[in-house]
């Protein structure tokens, strides 16, 4: 058991008998009343995310998570291939379940698969991963740095928002928690 005062970001718990994992919390003492934890929860199986409120100093079951190395490998239809780095055993996961880290992933790239009691439940991406650009406008010349920013699809299909003298063919550093840009790499 875990008190809620302990949350942290990407802290796994188990609610109601599913899986939840904090993205977002935040402390809140009201002037008047008891103080609480406000947090947004992604529920591991389904991927659906919501807002719970839990009383201050609530105790919560912390999941026990399993985090396997492994490298992707190739997609196969709608499943996609994972190898065990150690192990060299292969597992698939279906597209439904990884749909939005699919933005991040690039063919050899090792990646965290997440495991809950023998079943897999989803993969956890580094921080940052580094993409390169398929398609943008060309820089004009004159536009800086710090003004303004145009769209840019990147290899895997992400578009972002990028300053003006990225051009096609550059990798750049994606953060993989908003998808955003963080540089070029």
């Amino acid at each position: 058991m875990i008190s809620v005062n302990e949350f942290k970001n990407g802290l796994t718990i188990e609610v109601n008998d599913e899986l939840w994992r904090v993205v977002e919390f935040q402390h809140v003492k009201p002037g008047k009343g008891s103080a609480f934890v406000r947090s947004k929860l992604k529920n591991l199986r389904t991927g659906a995310v919501q807002e719970k409120t839990f009383r201050a100093g609530e105790k919560v079951e912390q999941a026990q998570i399993d985090n396997r190395k492994m490298q992707y490998l190739y997609a196969d239809g709608t499943n996609y291939v994972f190898m065990d780095t150690t192990t060299y055993e292969q597992l698939e996961l279906p597209q439904e379940r990884i749909k939005d880290e699919l933005n991040y992933l690039k063919e050899n790239m090792v990646v965290n698969i997440i495991m809950h009691e023998n079943e897999t439940l989803g993969i956890d991406l580094p921080n940052t991963v580094d993409l390169k650009v398929a398609e943008t406008e060309p820089g004009i010349k004159g536009d800086t740095a710090s003004g303004g920013s145009k769209p840019a699809k990147m290899e895997t299909g992400l578009i972002v928002q990028v300053p003006f003298f990225v051009n096609e063919g550059d990798v750049l550093t994606i953060n993989t928690q908003d998808g955003s840009y963080v540089s070029r790499a």
